[in-house]
């Protein structure tokens, strides 16, 4: 079973990448730190249901959306 960071990380990319976000744009829009995103993307960070809101949220997306897939 695939651990649930790497899912959510791969999701947050694919994401990502389909706005045609950086990294670094993303962390803008998210409030977040420019280094925390690629962290979260290769599955190293174990993130708060706060971040979740905050990636959603720079999405336009709802929490339900952003989890959907995993």
């Amino acid at each position: 079973m695939e651990d649930i960071k790497i899912k959510f990380g791969q999701r947050v990319r694919e994401l990502r990448i389909s706005k045609g976000y950086s990294q670094e744009k993303l962390a803008e829009l998210s409030d977040l730190d420019r280094t925390y995103i690629p962290g979260i993307e290769a599955g190293k960070r174990n993130v708060s249901l706060v971040v979740v809101e905050k990636i959603a949220k720079a999405f336009n997306i709802t929490i339900s959306e952003l989890l959907n897939q995993l």
